[in-house]
């Protein structure tokens, strides 16, 4: 039976607002990466000889945050490029210049994610067990409300009980209807909710979907089905499939991302639990294997710990 969850007389957010801005909160999430990689560069690069035992050790400097090999052979051409051009000679001024290499090579994965083209908007979450997907379905709620928008939520994760109930939950936070079905898949879920989103008028549609590992070839092809089944309900739908990554799993992500574009051309990535990790620099590997756009990054439990990604805030607060 089709049910709808939704909650009026309760605060969309109940976690305290934090007392510190956007940017103080991006450098502390990222205080970990800050202190696997950007105190090494600090270090390194506090003056001496620009030689090339330090770029070996820049190397691993960035191989330890998990930039990743390509990416990081693409920093230090870049690197010894600027230094060739802007005749650099001690090493306290490369600083400067690895810090520019970085947000340009990150720069093409800033791309604001654009909802107005479209009515109902559909967005399909896609990513691994754990990596945060639903809890990041409810931050985007609050994020898109924020905005004035309509949103519905689509329990598509039938595989997980638990996974329907934490995704009410998100409702009730944000007050926003919650549509589920008992015994039926995944597709059937989101094609009524999109249903429903037309009918009322609703802005926004986020799909949640079973996590699965990209070696679990039965259920990649039914995150296809459903991308197929969407595209029935909503014409040109899904408009945004997005991958939710852990930050946590380094160069697994990596992978991840390779298999579920493959398989679904995925248009975004959400990077989660940045806070968490040291290897935050997987965003450059990223960025030099598959660019695709980051949409938000996570660095905190709270709601609205979600943002969209600016590379130049990310680099300014990684190496603060």
């Amino acid at each position: 039976m089709l049910s709808f969850f939704k909650k009026s007389d309760k605060a969309a957010d109940e976690n305290p607002e934090q007392p510190t801005g956007w940017a103080a909160r991006l450098r502390q999430g990222l205080a970990k990466t800050r202190d696997n990689l950007g105190k090494q560069i600090s270090g390194l690069l506090g003056g001496g000889k620009i030689d090339d035992e330090l770029y070996e050790e820049l190397e691993t400097a960035l191989l330890s945050a998990d930039v990743g090999v390509n990416a990081t052979q693409h920093l230090l051409d870049d690197l010894k490029l600027r230094v060739k051009r802007d005749k650099l000679e001690d090493a306290a001024q490369l600083k400067a210049a690895l810090r520019d290499g970085l947000q340009a090579l990150l720069a093409p994965l800033e791309a604001p994610l654009d909802i107005t083209a479209q009515k109902p908007y559909v967005i399909m979450l896609a990513g691994v067990n754990g990596a945060g997907k639903t809890t990041t379905i409810g931050k985007l709620a609050k994020h898109f409300q924020a905005q004035g928008k309509s949103v519905l939520l689509a329990a598509g994760d039938t595989f997980r009980a638990a996974a329907r109930e934490q995704l009410a939950v998100w409702g009730e936070r944000n007050n926003v209807t919650v549509i589920t079905q008992q015994g039926s898949d995944s597709a059937a879920v989101i094609f009524d909710a999109i249903q429903a989103a037309r009918a009322r008028g609703i802005d926004i549609v986020l799909a949640d979907t079973a996590g699965r590992l990209p070696t679990q070839l039965h259920l990649m092809e039914e995150l296809k089905k459903i991308k197929r089944v969407i595209a029935k309900a909503e014409p040109a739908a899904p408009h945004e499939i997005m991958l939710v990554l852990d930050a946590n799993t380094g160069q697994n992500a990596i992978t991840q991302v390779k298999s579920f574009d493959d398989a679904l051309q995925v248009t975004g990535l959400v990077l989660t639990k940045l806070d968490g990790t040291a290897k935050g620099g997987v965003i450059a590997a990223i960025a030099k294997t598959r660019p695709i756009p980051i949409r938000f990054i996570g660095v905190g439990e709270k709601i609205d710990d979600l943002r969209p990604f600016v590379a130049g805030e990310f680099v300014e607060a990684l190496f603060e």
